[in-house]
């Protein structure tokens, strides 16, 4: 019987899942819940192919003696009927929507057939379990297969009437995955490569936890990672980023499906992508496996399937050879079953193709009766791991509540604790040196803090020294070592936060190079999957290396990006309590700019007041109505509370402010906002070693506002801001000018 402290924390990841995605995701909670061979790329077979291919008009081809073919558990008649089934509810919901891409769904049904109904393992109405096996749709376009799927699986989520508002105004059933949206979708994919990198990243997170928390006795992590990629993912730079990592990793439990059917938007592969990707893969690390009849082959995948499990020391790619829009008489095989729904007559033209004689949406009673068995199966599978969940915590009880952390998100008690403070007797230091320390702080203090850097963590300053690196021999290590892959970096990570809530990754690299995998962020921020960016070397300040590392329009960018926190500390207390936000604010990443300079421990900064986003450090005013306000950020804040000093020596009387987070003031009540920037004094004064972009909503249209509006330069750092003008004496002409 589960105990009552797993059940409590099962109810919590449902509860929190319901009312983070909305009551109309009709998700229901179980009552007794706990926890939540190879061959070159050739034309072979294409040729074998015809346009119009009926459902028995391609035999099986011999596969090779490498794979053990298995037999059958489900009737040739009902799978075939099983695979129409998903692929008309796909021709029908992109027809009812007049929108959608009908093609992979009618080509991958098979092989997501036998994936959902006879070798994953999951249970519909929890689908937050969390030894679930994990599906990422990578070619997120072919989406109505994972909600087809879904749908037949049992899943409260995708319902008939979900279906039949695909890519509708609040929908479940969104133009692309969206895990945020649909609970049976793990992470939201669309941007091609970036649903394959968050499966590694998946994978990573199960192999980490196998490591930190399995028994000789009780298995108690043993879940695998699935992926369909296509030919568009295959040609993004960063499927191999993340590739190569996978099999430097050995990544044993991901499992991806190529859907090799050569056909793009533009049209046939042969026009720009002819390399030999099994080869390739081979060379990246991976057991690669080829199905050559992907279209009705269905014990070749079976037999794939098996071999791929049966390789525990690699990651597996499954090339499965398909058609695009199989079974359409005029369109399959050809571009024009991309993106685009079939038509009225190509619809019924398939219909006959195929001899499918229901109505759209309907699921025959045979299919219907099959598939129900996942709801007591999956509910049965689920209990089994309550036990051993109930047996491995009554034996292992400190190992139980670090892996419940993790499974739910609940932070230890005390845990900020951990977090260093200073005075202003405290020596001065670079942030990015602050911010280690706040890091290795962080992973003594919370379970699931891990992270690493590309191939710069001795520059980052992110090395966890208590912890080893996290490697294919050492997967306990909480160090990840990414290699120059910044955009593959990003999107793993994406992958390991929304495995299990109580996960917190960071990863790190120069704040200009955030160029590379600022893809990766954008999908952080829409997935509300709470990465942390640790990005050091955040402006001209950086030096001599010259304007192509000086980051300039950075944190006006990311400012500008929805649900991302754009931090500038500017010493240790604000860059503690950065850190406190980013890890308390799951649902949200942040990125924290640092400097490489040392700075100041300032008068008036804390742990605490980082929450505000904005807030005062220094003031001489009364009554709220100070002569002048000069608003600081990171390593410009000194420079800001320095002429407030000469001002006030001046007889001025000044409001010094921190802006350490736009996002965060953003969210602060108008009276707060009012005590910090009263709207009746107009002169107010902005620096910040960057862009000016965006600084006029703070010191408004009669402020000014002091940065860097042109690239940075070669030069040490003390000549650059003194040439570019973000000094002092600036700071004071252009307050003196407004008052």
């Amino acid at each position: 019987m589960a105990s009552t402290s797993s059940i409590a924390l099962s109810q919590a990841l449902l509860s929190r899942a319901t009312s983070h995605n909305g009551s109309e995701n009709h998700v229901s909670v179980p009552p007794f819940s706990v926890l939540k061979s190879t061959s070159p790329r050739t034309t072979f077979f294409r040729s074998q192919r015809s346009a119009s291919t009926s459902s028995h008009s391609i035999r099986p081809l011999v596969r090779a003696a490498a794979v053990e073919v298995t037999d059958a558990t489900t009737d040739s008649t009902l799978v075939d009927k099983s695979v129409n089934t998903i692929r008309f509810l796909a021709i029908d919901a992109v027809e009812k929507a007049k929108s959608g891409h009908p093609g992979l769904p009618m080509g991958c049904a098979p092989m997501s057939h036998i994936l959902y109904d006879e070798v994953m393992r999951y249970n519909p109405k929890n689908p937050y379990w969390f030894n679930r096996d994990r599906f990422v749709l990578s070619a997120g376009h072919g989406c109505m297969l994972q909600y087809a799927l879904l749908h037949l699986a049992g899943y409260d989520s995708v319902r008939e009437e979900d279906l039949k508002s695909f890519r509708q105004w609040g929908s479940k059933t969104p133009g692309h995955p969206e895990n945020f949206e649909t609970p049976g979708v793990e992470v939201t994919t669309g941007p091609l490569g970036q649903g394959i990198a968050n499966a590694v990243g998946l994978a990573l997170a199960e192999k980490h936890l196998a490591a930190r928390f399995n028994k000789p006795d009780n298995e108690i992590v043993d879940h695998y990672t699935y992926s369909i990629i296509g030919d568009g993912c295959q040609m993004e730079g960063i499927t191999n980023e993340v590739c190569s990592l996978a099999g430097h990793w050995g990544l044993g439990k991901l499992i991806a499906f190529y859907d090799d059917n050569h056909i793009s938007i533009d049209g046939d592969t042969e026009i720009a992508f002819t390399e030999n990707v099994d080869k390739r893969f081979e060379a990246l690390g991976w057991h690669v496996i080829w199905v050559k009849n992907g279209n009705n082959g269905y014990d070749e995948i079976r037999a794939a399937i098996k071999e791929a499990k049966a390789v525990t020391d690699k990651p597996t790619l499954i090339k499965v050879t398909t058609t695009i829009g199989y079974g359409s008489p005029n369109k399959a095989n050809s571009y024009s079953v991309h993106g685009a729904a079939l038509g009225e007559k190509e619809v019924e033209a398939t219909r006959n193709n195929l001899g499918w004689p229901y109505e759209p949406f309907q699921v025959p009673e045979d299919v219907k009766s099959h598939w129900s068995r996942h709801t007591p199966e999956g509910a049965a599978l689920e209990a089994d791991w309550n036990a051993k969940f109930a047996a491995y915590e009554n034996k292992y009880p400190e190992e139980a509540e670090e892996l419940k952390s993790i499974i739910s998100g609940d932070l230890p008690a005390g845990w900020e604790k951990a977090l260093p403070t200073y005075t202003p007797e405290s020596p001065g230091d670079a942030t990015r040196n602050l911010s280690q320390r706040c890091l290795n702080a962080l992973a003594k203090a919370v379970p699931g803090f891990l992270g690493g850097s590309a191939d710069l963590a001795s520059s980052n300053m992110t090395l966890l020294k208590a912890s080893g690196d996290f490697q294919n021999a050492t997967p306990e290590g909480r160090n990840l070592r990414f290699g120059v892959r910044e955009h593959g970096m990003g999107a793993i990570c994406n992958g390991i936060a929304l495995h299990s809530p109580g996960f917190i990754p960071y990863c790190a690299t120069f704040f200009v190079f955030t160029d590379y995998m600022r893809a990766a962020m954008r999908i952080s921020a829409l997935s509300e999957a709470g990465v942390i960016y640790v990005m050091t070397h955040d402006s001209i300040g950086l030096g001599e290396d010259g304007p192509t590392h000086q980051p300039i329009e950075h944190l006006s960018s990311f400012r500008a990006m929805p649900n991302i926190m754009m931090f500038r500390p500017a010493d240790g207390n604000e860059t503690a309590g950065a850190y406190k936000i980013a890890v308390t604010r799951r649902n949200t990443p942040s990125v924290l700019a640092l400097s490489r300079q040392k700075l100041p421990q300032l008068p008036g900064t804390s742990i605490e007041n980082v929450e505000r986003g904005g807030y005062t450090i220094s003031d001489n005013s009364t009554g709220n109505k100070p002569d002048v306000i000069l608003i600081g950020t990171g390593s410009e804040l000194e420079i800001a509370a320095q002429a407030g000093e000469e001002l006030r020596r001046e007889g001025k009387t000044v409001r010094v402010v921190s802006f350490v987070c736009w996002e965060l003031f953003d969210e602060q009540t108008d009276e707060y906002k009012e005590s910090v920037l009263p709207s009746d004094v107009s002169a107010r004064v902005s620096i910040e070693a960057g862009s000016t972009f965006g600084w006029g909503k703070i010191v408004g249209g009669k402020g000014k506002s002091i940065g860097v509006d042109s690239f940075g330069a070669s030069a040490p750092a003390g000549k650059l801001y003194k040439e570019f003008g973000i000094t002092v004496e600036a700071v004071v002409a252009a307050a003196k000018s407004l008052i």
